[in-house]
């Protein structure tokens, strides 16, 4: 009579699932103790999180079995490691994307692929050389030969304490089906090892998905560390594509800017010359007009002439036209010419440069010249601009009373930006009573 009301209350505790909160979950699949990862910390709680995280831990796991082929491979022919090696090696590639695939399919995780390590064209030997001394491919075989067996060998023991569990917890299900005299089915006292083996059961039921779950947790950030892309190689990639979309911004930017200068250049400007012209024709011609309307016609002319000049001068600061049409020595020539103190200029440029680089440049020299005219109290400037391999090196010397300091918000700063802009660099050597030295260096191509 007891252990039929022992048995009788364990299946009524099973069916219903609720004796305990903590034990609900292998039933209603509903843990609020553990909500799912995008979750945690969030309320209200989403039922079924918990168990649906480690059903589908559990599905990664069991599909990960299979991995242990190498490991059971490299014990079993030990006298051939060699040879297993080798072929190791050769079929790592398709190791690697059967894993991946396996982290995308079942575990939510997208791992990415290895950028090519060589260019286009290279060589076969210096393609497979360059693949074997690389540190990726290595993790790649660390990972395949330790890190997930291991793991997979872990989620096996959890998938077989699940099993277990399930087999053990429900011993008063199946008691009857034993035959008499075994160890479930004995004599009196063996009630108590019924007890014992569903308390086990219960407790393997809990530690068989816990083991699984953190199987599955250290094998993704295994996979994540080892099968992708190494974080210095991740690094450098983010570095390259800011580095290409700062060029490609740079040279919107610019070309933006000569769009700008083109349509002033074609239209207001052409606008305000012939309304100039007009004004001027007027003022000779029209000799019979009150002298008040001659006053106006000449303050128009006048205005509309000084208004021309303001325009030339925003248009060449916006793009000057002179570096598309002669290049970049005959427009720092020009700067040179406007300078109002006497600028030496020396140019050395080997070969075509970026126009972005050169619109640069032009900016840097004209923005330097102002501000030595502005606050240097010079008498000369000496202007250097050298190509020097794939550097535009650009010198300002003056012999001013020095004292320049970037980090007081003069023009400086904006110098520094300018170049900043294109990867450039600037530096400045400016004591206390001169001479000023202003050494910027671009690259010549982005």
């Amino acid at each position: 009579m007891i252990r039929t009301s022992w048995r009788r209350r364990l299946r009524e505790w099973m069916r219903r699932g609720t004796a305990h909160p903590s034990l609900a979950w292998l039933w209603s699949g509903h843990d609020e103790r553990h909500p799912a990862p995008g979750q945690r910390g969030e309320r209200p709680h989403v039922p079924g999180d918990w168990s649906a995280r480690a059903l589908r831990d559990l599905r990664l796991v069991a599909a990960g079995l299979p991995f242990l082929l190498p490991l059971l491979i490299l014990v079993t022919f030990t006298e051939l490691v060699t040879a297993v090696c080798v072929l190791l090696l050769i079929l790592l590639p398709l190791l690697t994307r059967a894993q991946r695939s396996r982290f995308r399919a079942l575990g939510g995780l997208e791992i990415p692929e290895r950028p090519p390590l060589t260019p286009p064209g290279t060589s076969a030997g210096v393609r497979c050389l360059t693949w074997l001394g690389s540190e990726s491919t290595w993790r790649q075989v660390g990972y395949h030969v330790l890190i997930g067996p291991t793991v997979a060998l872990f989620g096996l023991l959890g998938l077989l304490g699940l099993g277990a569990g399930l087999a053990m917890a429900t011993v008063f299900a199946w008691h009857g089906l034993m035959p008499r005299g075994s160890l479930v089915r004995g004599g009196g006292g063996h009630g108590v090892i019924d007890l014992a083996l569903t308390a086990v059961g219960v407790l393997l039921l809990f530690v068989g998905p816990w083991l699984a779950v953190r199987a599955a947790r250290v094998d993704r950030r295994a996979a994540r560390a080892l099968l992708g892309p190494s974080r210095a190689r991740e690094l450098e990639r983010r570095v390259e594509d800011l580095a290409e979309s700062r060029a490609g911004v740079v040279d919107a930017a610019d070309a933006e800017r000569r769009r700008i200068e083109r349509d002033l250049h074609d239209g207001a400007q052409q606008r305000l010359v012939s309304l100039a012209m007009n004004l001027g024709l007027a003022r000779k011609t029209l000799k019979d007009v009150p002298p008040e309307a001659m006053r106006v016609i000449i303050e128009a002319h006048e205005e509309a002439q000084a208004a021309i000049v303001e325009l030339r001068d925003l248009v060449r600061g916006l793009h000057p036209v002179v570096l598309e049409d002669r290049g970049l020595d005959a427009a720092l020539s020009g700067i040179a010419a406007r300078a109002p103190l006497p600028v030496r200029l020396t140019v050395g440029l080997a070969a075509p440069m970026s126009p972005t680089v050169e619109a640069v440049a032009y900016f840097v020299v004209s923005e330097a010249l102002a501000n030595v005219a502005k606050h240097a109290r010079a008498s000369r400037v000496d202007l250097s601009v050298r190509q020097l391999g794939p550097k535009l090196r650009i010198v300002i010397h003056d012999d001013g009373v020095g004292g320049a300091d970037a980090s007081r918000g003069t023009g400086l700063t904006g110098l520094r930006k300018r170049a900043a802009s294109v990867d450039g660099t600037l530096a400045i050597s400016s004591p206390l009573g001169g001479p000023t030295i202003i050494t910027v260096e671009l690259p010549c191509e982005l």
